[in-house]
């Protein structure tokens, strides 16, 4: 319990969101996080570099979350400053063995920037800062 919510919170089916896990990896785990605000996302492409420079300086997923795109995303590498690899959190079946069928899934695709984005939606990024 990180006394953010109330008691009755506890054990529901109500979602947390970037913010929320940024502070469950700092209070929990001790890793310290960013958060990135993203207002819309047409602007997604004026971020990719930022997004570029994370992964080469730490490596960790991204959590990101929005509220018109509710769908929360795991951002895992960048691609020509254009494209993001995101895997759904969401699959629950049994475990992919082999890459391809993961990929042939579509639990893992290359999302266009900012195409493949709701630009009404703002985004909310959670980059946890891992030492290497």
């Amino acid at each position: 319990n990180l006394e953010d919510k109330p008691v009755s919170f506890i054990r529901s089916n109500q979602w947390i969101g970037t913010c929320e896990a940024t502070m469950i990896l700092s209070q929990l785990y001790d890793v310290d996080c960013k958060i990135m605000h993203i207002s819309n996302g047409g602007d997604l492409l004026n971020y990719m570099s930022l997004l570029s420079k994370h992964f080469r300086d730490f490596g960790s997923p991204v959590m990101m979350g929005g509220d018109a795109d509710a769908a929360s995303k795991c951002i895992l590498a960048v691609r020509s400053n254009k494209q993001l690899l995101i895997l759904d959190p969401h699959y629950s079946g049994p475990s992919f063995t082999a890459i391809n069928k993961l990929r042939e899934s579509t639990y893992l695709r290359w999302y266009n920037v900012p195409n493949d984005f709701i630009s009404s939606s703002f985004y909310n990024l959670c980059l946890p800062q891992l030492k290497k």
